[in-house]
């Protein structure tokens, strides 16, 4: 059995690319030669800058032959249908045979595909994939129609065996097949002829090229790890950049350098980020201080000065980065100092979302919300608001403007270089957390406190300009926010009542005095200067904010197109220049409207000023006769939101305890449960819950619970009444009936005391004892007796079962 070897050889091909370009080669390949009869004994892609490499061994020789058999029309079928069957099949008529069914004779014709020799099967299967290959981009060159991400220069294509190597002939865009290959671009650029995968493997190694990219990897990180310990330093650890440099050359050489005396009382992290992001240089510190005082490089070759021209010049460009981000971090530094306030101020002119205003604008809101959680949390509410106010002052530095990725953590050296708390100061780099399952969470109160707060802010803001994840897609990262949440909630032990923040924060949009304008006063402007706008007025004027999507839902007849028609009228004039009777109307249509707004408005102002409950008695500076039906309409609104995020949050949860092995109809039965909204609380049910589900009894409880309920829900359907008022003891015939109303009295008293201690796995016990006696009752009692006093008194029994059982959870949502 042949090992067929391929490489497709080009320029150097980005790193980010290379692993998935090998793992695409060896897919499209091997799938190719599958389908095509070819199987194979194992497979594996290497990959380096310039070259993707596929090894394939055990190859069947040729294709198999395939006999298949069709069954065609019935002996004396029209010709027409004859022939399309012999089109179809491949035959003649005389190769047809005659069978008799049970239906009567019937034409079959057999199928014989002879097997085809592998090279003609690999090159078919090679050229489609070259020119088919899924690059996430990539480019064409010269004049042919072939696109790959960079010229692509040759074909290396073999099939060998004991009897040695065989070329597979295959021409792609004058690009023809054959058996060489070239090593290292510098250190041994000649071609050179290969005869196996083991022959390619040695020969590249011999012209400096290391095949594998793992081997590259370990080479780099050994020889880094090995200097540095010379030096008595450490390498700082990045599996990211290690990969990305090992997809940046073929025959790596490491070397370490020296940061300028100058640079090294930067922050680290701004010596790290500058260096990675810039150069891919690995950082090296001191243990003992922390500091970075060198960087490690990766040549792409070896040189007659050990690599010090290459140290030379690597050091001059890093001494101009280092130079660049020195600057920022005294400019930030002085600006700190002096007034880290004018840093906040200059957020008053950046756009969070158009739709959410400024990033000022969110900050006042997160401070708001972080005072209300700060009770919650344990912290203190002025040091909450205040460190909200702060979080994100450093969005506006100079420092945080050349690298995003250091937001958060600029900011905590700034807040401590303006003299502020340790703590305020660490908020700024901590609120962010976590942003991933495997990322630490804050416990710091004044961190979990505005964490909270911001991430709150996202979920409450992006649901009310209905901007909510769909399918995949998920651009404001609003999952990671609610996880983010969950896990604050539950690794605190925190007791966060979910809907009424949410309820209130949710207000606190709506009070917004971005989300309107006032129309009255646009209108006598615009038509006071004689002007036209054929623009829809909406789009100008009416931004969709949270308060202005919820003025649609009061007024449902504005609409986009109602008001341009509108708009487009008012300025209309008749034949003698005077206002037209359609541009009138338009204006007393534009007046009625602006005037619903402005008593919209007025409602949201005096709820700011006088709260909610003043303004729906009526007593307010403004009364105007219409806040209850306001209210109504915006406790409407809110409700149907506020449900929506929950219901989210409940199922990013369900993703979170399917680590634990708790399923989702588990969670699904606490959801239904009073008080869903508090997370700390539902996850302690449904553990609980799991864990009862898992014995014998709670599962069997289960069973019977589904039994009683399945026979109440009938009887009550066909008997059109409720059966829960109370079964009496005094009929009970049987003493497991009897024994049934004893331990459902004992249970529920058990329940209700362990309930109110919010003890879940002492309820959970105290129901799971129930499944003796409730086995014991269907077994030995007939629920729908003749006898009409006794089927009422037994049904009410399965009532109070239900009744009991459920006061834990809802077991009719368990599944099986």
């Amino acid at each position: 059995m042949p090992d067929l070897l391929i490489e497709l050889f080009s320029e150097e091909i980005p790193a980010r690319m290379q692993t998935r370009a090998g793992e695409d080669l060896k897919k499209r390949i091997t799938d190719g030669l599958v389908e095509a009869g070819l199987t194979y004994a194992g497979a594996a892609a290497l990959t380096t800058p310039r070259r993707l490499t596929l090894a394939v061994e055990g190859l069947l020789a040729e294709s198999p032959t395939i006999r298949e058999e069709r069954k065609g029309p019935k002996v004396g079928a029209p010709d027409k249908a004859i022939e399309g069957f012999l089109r179809g099949a491949g035959l003649t008529r005389d190769q047809l045979e005659e069978r008799d069914t049970p239906k009567g004779a019937v034409y079959f014709a057999t199928i014989e595909k002879a097997g085809r020799p592998a090279a003609e099967i690999v090159a078919e299967v090679l050229e489609a994939t070259i020119r088919n290959f899924p690059w996430p981009k990539s480019m064409r060159w010269g004049s042919g129609p072939l696109r790959w991400v960079r010229p692509l220069h040759s074909i290396l294509c073999i099939l060998s065996d004991e009897a040695g190597a065989q070329v597979v002939p295959l021409e792609v865009d004058g690009i023809t097949s054959g058996d060489t290959t070239v090593g290292h671009r510098f250190m041994a650029p000649n071609r050179f002829a290969v005869m196996s995968f083991d022959d390619y493997a040695a020969k590249l190694k011999r012209a400096f090229v290391v095949l594998n990219p793992a081997d590259r990897a370990e080479h780099i990180w050994n020889d880094a790890q090995n200097m540095a310990f010379a030096a008595g330093l450490e390498v700082v650890d990045d599996k990211g950049l290690l990969a990305e440099v090992a997809g940046l050359v073929e025959w790596p050489v490491v070397l370490m350098g020296q940061i300028d005396e100058e640079f090294l009382e930067l922050p680290p992290e701004v010596l790290q980020t500058s260096m990675k992001e810039h150069q891919k240089f690995f950082s090296v510190k001191n243990p003992k201080t922390g500091r970075i005082e060198r960087f490690i490089t990766v040549a792409n070759r070896e040189t007659a000065d050990n690599g010090a021209t290459i140290l030379a010049g690597n050091q001059k460009v890093l001494s101009a980065r280092l130079a660049d981000a020195k600057f920022f971090w005294e400019n930030d530094l002085r600006v700190a100092k002096s007034d880290i306030a004018q840093w906040t101020r200059a957020l008053e002119n950046v756009t969070f979302h158009n739709k959410l205003g400024t990033q000022a604008e969110r900050i006042d809101r997160i401070a708001a919300l972080a005072r209300e959680l700060a009770p919650v949390t344990g912290a203190d509410a002025d040091q909450a608001e205040k460190a909200a106010r702060l979080a994100k002052a450093d969005l506006n530095s100079e420092m945080v403007y050349e690298f995003p990725e250091l937001q958060g953590l600029m900011g905590r050296y700034y807040i401590e270089a303006a003299g502020k708390d340790a703590a305020v100061a660490a908020v700024a780099q901590a609120h962010y957390s976590p942003l991933g399952p495997s990322d630490d969470v804050p416990t710091a109160p004044l961190s979990v406190t505005v964490a909270l707060a911001d991430k709150l802010d996202t979920l409450t803001g992006f649901w009310a300009i209905d901007e909510k994840p769909t399918g995949s897609k998920d651009p404001f990262a609003l999952r990671r926010a609610a996880l983010g949440v969950i896990r604050l909630v539950l690794e605190n032990n925190l007791r966060l009542p979910l809907s009424r923040l949410l309820r209130e924060h949710l207000f606190s949009l709506l009070r917004d005095p971005k989300g309107f304008v006032d129309y009255e006063t646009e209108f006598c402007e615009e038509t006071g200067g004689g002007s036209s706008h054929s623009a829809s007025y909406l789009e100008q004027h009416f931004d969709g904010r949270p308060r202005a999507i919820f003025f649609k839902h009061h007024n449902p007849e504005l609409n986009d197109k109602a008001v341009a028609e509108i708009w487009s009228s008012v300025s209309e004039l008749n034949e003698k220049g005077q206002v037209s009777e359609k541009a009138a109307l338009a204006r007393t249509q534009f007046t009625h409207r602006s005037a619903n707004l402005t008593s919209l408005m007025m409602f949201f102002e005096d709820v700011r000023v006088h709260g909610f409950d003043a303004v729906v008695a009526g007593k307010t500076p403004h009364p105007n006769g219409n806040e209850k039906e306001v209210w109504n309409e915006l406790e409407g609104f809110s409700s149907s939101l506020i449900s929506n995020i929950l219901s989210f949050f409940h199922d990013r949860l369900k993703v979170f305890l399917r680590d634990e092995g708790i399923r989702h109809d588990i969670i699904d039965a606490c959801i239904a449960m009073e008080g869903n909204d508090d997370l700390n609380l539902l996850v302690k049910r449904a553990r609980a819950l799991n864990g009862v589900i898992a014995t014998e009894d709670g599962e069997n409880l289960v069973q019977g619970f589904k039994r009683a309920n399945n026979i109440l829900t009938q009887a009550e359907e066909k008997d059109g009444v409720e059966y829960s008022y109370g079964a009496d003891v005094k009929f009970a015939e049987t003493d497991s009936e009897k024994a049934l109303f004893a331990a459902l009295d004992g249970a529920q008293d058990e329940i209700n005391v362990a309930l109110k201690a919010e003890d879940f796995p002492s309820a959970m016990s105290a129901m799971a004892a129930l499944r003796g006696p409730v086995d014991a009752f269907f077994e030995d009692v007939q629920v729908n007796t003749d006898n009409d006093i006794l089927r009422r008194n037994r049904l009410n029994l399965l009532s109070q079962i239900r009744q009991v059982c459920s006061s834990v959870a809802d077991l009719s949502k368990i599944e099986g």
